[in-house]
């Protein structure tokens, strides 16, 4: 039983819900007060070094996600075997749980080599996956601020793939959709905040994908959003150490394995 049931589908939520959840989680953060003592880079920074406004990140992210909504729409009129008025049976919460970590790491493995491919590829970068790096300066709004084919392939594709290979319903999939959303974003904050959960159970973080954003650590740290077990595997991975400012905040610096 879900708070939706008898209210919509759950393929209407797997459509809808990941794009609420992004705005009100991202929205969260934008709303925050400065909080310069758990930052990671300076505000200063920030206005500085990001190579494009608001305005246009805000319109970028809006484009990838109504490409994402008709996707999403295939992909679940594709998959759905029952009737709209039958009633699906899900499977037991452990089987959910399962399928859910199975796909963590599909959709793991998908954007790794996606994602490390676009930055080997020159033509790629310079054309599709740079536009992500104007943001030099993480924040949760830009997130999602690709260039849409980089948004279609990595994103998408790599949540309907993550989606079929674990095998969960619609309503499982609302469930992993939506926390992939929450952790991307958590993962773009730019913040260091105690008692983030994320930070406790993955390492791959904030900090983390911070390392990647540094011109330095473009090379490193491709893995995304869940763990950093490619980047181990792979030889591209970059530890960091938090050092605390002396102006407040903190700043990810690179050490050697």
């Amino acid at each position: 039983m879900v708070f939706w049931e008898g209210y919509v589908s759950d393929e209407t939520m797997g459509t809808f819900a990941p794009i609420v959840v992004y705005w009100v989680y991202a929205g969260f953060y934008q709303i925050l007060p400065p909080l310069d003592q758990y930052r990671l880079h300076t505000r200063k920074e920030e206005e500085k070094r990001n190579l494009v406004p608001l305005g246009s990140v805000v319109k970028g992210v809006v484009i990838q996600q109504l490409v994402q909504i008709g996707a999403a729409h295939l992909l679940f009129l594709l998959t759905s075997t029952t009737a709209a008025s039958e009633i699906v049976i899900q499977p037991s919460v452990p089987f959910q749980i399962v399928q859910i970590v199975l796909a963590m790491f599909v959709m793991d493995t998908w954007q790794y080599f996606v994602h490390r491919y676009m930055h080997q590829n020159k033509f790629l970068y310079r054309h599709v996956h740079s536009q992500h790096h104007r943001l030099v300066v993480p924040h949760a709004i830009g997130a999602l601020y690709n260039h849409p084919l980089e948004g279609l392939l990595l994103d998408t594709v790599g949540g309907a793939i993550s989606f079929l290979a674990s095998g969960m319903t619609a309503r499982t999939g609302v469930i992993f959709f939506c926390f992939a959303t929450v952790k991307t974003v958590d993962d773009h904050c730019g913040l260091w905040l105690p008692g983030n959960i994320f930070h406790l159970f993955f390492a791959n973080n904030s900090a983390y994908h911070d390392i990647h954003h540094q011109l330095q650590g473009t090379k490193y740290n491709y893995s995304q959003p869940f763990f950093p077990l490619w980047d181990k595997l792979l030889g591209t991975h970059m530890p960091y150490v938090l050092v605390k400012r002396a102006e407040g905040g903190y700043e990810a610096k690179l050490m050697k394995d």
